[in-house]
C-alpha cells in the first residue's frame, strides 16, 4: 500500500469514528453505503395506522425521525401519543425532535417493564426493537389493539459481521426469526394478523461508513472500536478499493399482532 492510500485509509478511519452516532437518522451514508428498504413502505405505513388511532405508543423509538416522518404524513395524531427510549442521548434528540408534534419520550430502559398502565395504548409501534418484550407488550394493549412493527431479522448482515467476527452459530441468527418471534407473541395472548419477511441488499463503498455503521448499530459487533479491529478494518479497505463495495445483506420483518376481546 502506497503512502497516499494509506493517508487515505487513516482518514477515512478518523472520518467514520468521528460522526455522531445519536438517533436513526442515516442521511450521513449518502453516496457512501445503501441498503435497499421493504416493499411495504413501514414509515409510511405507519402514518395510517396513527390516522386510525385514538392512542398511540412508539417503542424504543432512537431518536424519534421514524415516527416524526409518520406523523409529519397523518392526518391527525393520536391523543396521548408516547414514546419510549432507553438510551438517554438518544431520549434527548427525540424530545427535542416530538416534542414540538405534542410527543411525550420516557426514558425508559429497554429490559424494564413498560411505566404505562394496563390497556392504555390501542396501537403500539416499533421499528427495529433491540428485544421485543411481549408480555410488556400485551399488557399495555387495549383489547382489539395493535401491534404494528418492523424487526430485524435472522442473520442481517452476517456478511458483515463474519467478516470481523469469523463464523458465528447458526442459532445465534435464528433468535430473530420471525416464526420465533411469532410464536413468543402468541404464548403473551397476541394474534398473528399478518407477517411479511425480506432479505434486502446492502453496499458498502468505503471503510468510513463500514466505522459508522458499526458505532451505530452497536450489537452487530459487540465491542467494536477501531483500535480493536484495525487488521480486520485495513483487509477490508484494500478488499473494497480493489473489488468494489462490499456487500451483505439486511433481514427485515414485518408484524402486525392484534390483542384479542376478552
Amino acid at each position: 500500500m502506497s503512502d497516499q492510500q494509506m493517508r487515505t485509509f487513516e482518514e477515512l478511519l478518523a472520518e467514520g469514528a468521528a460522526v455522531p452516532t445519536e438517533g436513526w437518522d442515516f442521511s450521513w451514508f449518502e453516496g457512501r453505503a445503501t441498503e435497499a428498504r421493504p416493499s411495504w413502505g413501514y414509515a409510511t405505513a405507519l402514518a395510517g395506522r396513527l390516522d386510525r388511532a385514538a392512542s398511540a405508543l412508539d417503542l424504543q423509538t432512537g431518536g424519534g425521525e421514524v415516527l416524526d416522518f409518520a406523523l409529519a404524513r397523518a392526518v391527525r395524531r393520536p391523543a396521548p401519543t408516547v414514546a419510549t427510549e432507553g438510551w438517554p442521548p438518544n431520549a434527548a434528540k427525540a424530545t427535542a425532535l416530538l416534542r414540538p408534534r405534542g410527543v411525550a419520550v420516557v426514558t425508559s430502559p429497554e429490559d424494564a417493564p413498560l411505566p404505562f398502565a394496563d390497556e392504555a395504548f390501542d396501537l403500539v409501534v416499533s421499528r427495529h426493537p433491540v428485544t421485543a418484550h411481549w408480555s410488556e407488550i400485551a399488557r399495555v394493549l387495549r383489547p382489539g389493539g395493535t401491534y404494528f412493527a418492523q424487526h430485524v431479522g435472522p442473520g442481517s448482515g452476517y456478511e458483515l459481521v463474519e467478516f470481523f467476527l469469523g463464523p458465528q452459530p447458526r442459532e445465534q441468527w435464528e433468535a430473530r426469526h420471525p416464526d420465533r418471534e411469532r410464536h413468543a407473541a402468541g404464548a403473551a395472548g397476541l394474534e398473528t394478523v399478518d407477517v411479511r419477511a425480506e432479505r434486502l441488499r446492502m453496499e458498502f463503498h468505503d471503510i468510513a461508513a463500514v466505522v459508522h455503521f458499526l458505532r451505530k448499530v452497536i450489537w452487530m459487533v459487540p465491542g467494536f472500536t477501531v483500535e480493536a479491529y484495525l487488521p480486520e478494518l485495513r483487509a477490508l479497505h484494500e478488499r473494497i478499493v480493489a473489488e468494489g463495495p462490499f456487500v451483505a445483506h439486511s433481514s427485515r420483518h414485518l408484524f402486525e399482532l392484534r390483542k384479542p376481546h376478552g
